[in-house]
């Protein structure tokens, strides 16, 4: 292998994982069943530098790599998904403003964001533009000093608990091209005009939080915008493999919990007078999930080693990606499986997991926008 976890990055995976079983663990289920976010728990993660791993220490984070970001997101998620997207997820959008902030920017938003005062996230997705990002239709007008934008984002992360967003309008309403005008704007949650509408009844990931913004004449000052005017595409594009990275380490740990929730019961429950572990057919399940496991679980390392050292690797983030958010879903079907009905109601974690594991094939690309990207990239064309 090309990278070897260092005394560090063992030290901080050693320590998640314990406040994933004490802290996380414990609270997973009535944060579930209520779709409560984890404030208190955020509060204690913030102790410990996990909110903001690899966010250098001028801005206010722990100054470690990309590799120990996914480390910490594997290990909380491991604990329980929807709580550990609430922690891990609070600086969603964080590289635009790193990458093309100004310094004042970043000492305003950045700064209480990266010490876990402040929520951000990004926003996106429109009811009529996911996977197509450059059909978005909210548009920014501008007026004098300042633009007013018009819009609907929905399935927007931390869209009602942040207390900024960066929207990405339309500036240009004839490019040449699609991809070109649009903008990133910093929208503050207090501007005259934004509403934020929680998503409710969630399959999975409910301690989390998801919101449809409605933006209506919201006026926000030149000065808010991000990087060049109508590049805000380009500017984005920079920065999904970083993303879908993100969202592998958080398979991972999903695969994860689901296998120690049936290894766990495998060697409890007991069936013709044997304990199921003792059944070839529970250790074939077995050994094959903890295979599959490790194979995403490399992947995906592979990827943050290489954005840590400065890459942009867009193939290899797609096919950890694919790759482990598959094995989540099958992990958690196979360990759901094995603990036959019991494993049908809420009381066991397992139900958790199975229900959360989905989303990580939809977000921050679908599977099958991963395998155009891994096909062309394959042809020569990325």
């Amino acid at each position: 292998m090309e990278f070897e976890l260092s005394e560090e990055h063992r030290l901080l995976r050693k320590t998640a994982r314990k406040f994933a079983e004490e802290v996380i663990r414990p609270a997973a289920e009535e944060c579930d069943e209520h779709a409560k976010y984890p404030h208190e728990i955020i509060e204690e993660a913030k102790k410990l530098d996990f909110i903001a791993p690899a966010i250098p220490q001028q801005y206010g984070g722990a100054g470690m790599d990309f590799l120990a970001q996914a480390i910490v997101i594997e290990e909380l998620t491991r604990g329980d998904p929807g709580i550990a997207q609430a922690v891990t997820a609070r600086i969603f959008g964080c590289d635009m403003l790193l990458e093309f902030g100004t310094e004042e920017q970043k000492k305003k938003f950045l700064v209480p964001v990266a010490k876990g005062d402040w929520v951000m996230g990004s926003a996106i997705t429109e009811p009529e533009a996911g996977s197509d990002v450059a059909s978005i239709k909210t548009r920014a007008e501008k007026k004098g000093n300042e633009y007013v934008i018009n819009g609907t984002k929905t399935f927007i992360t931390n869209g009602s608990v942040a207390d900024f967003l960066i929207i990405f309008a339309r500036t240009d309403f004839n490019p040449p091209e699609k991809h070109m005008g649009i903008t990133a704007f910093i929208v503050e949650k207090d501007r005259q005009g934004y509403i934020a509408e929680p998503l409710k009844k969630k399959m999975g990931i409910r301690a989390s939080d998801l919101a449809e913004i409605t933006l209506k004449d919201v006026q926000v000052p030149e000065e808010n915008i991000i990087g060049q005017l109508s590049m805000g595409f380009y500017h984005l594009m920079q920065f999904f493999s970083r993303g879908r990275t993100a969202v592998a380490a958080q398979a991972v740990g999903i695969a994860q919990g689901a296998f120690d929730e049936a290894f766990k019961y495998a060697q409890e429950r007991q069936a013709f007078g044997r304990h199921i572990v003792d059944f070839q057919a529970i250790q074939f399940k077995l050994a094959d999930m903890a295979t599959d496991i490790e194979a995403a679980r490399l992947l995906t390392y592979r990827a943050a080693w290489q954005i840590s050292r400065g890459g942009n690797p867009a193939r290899e983030a797609s096919m950890a990606k694919l790759f482990a958010s598959r094995v989540a879903r099958e992990v958690a079907n196979e360990a759901l499986q094995i603990h036959g009905g019991y494993g049908f109601i809420k009381e066991y974690a397992v139900e958790r997991f199975y229900r959360d594991a989905k989303i990580t094939e939809l977000y921050e690309g679908t599977s099958e926008i991963q395998r155009i990207i891994i096909a062309r990239s394959l042809l020569g064309k990325i």
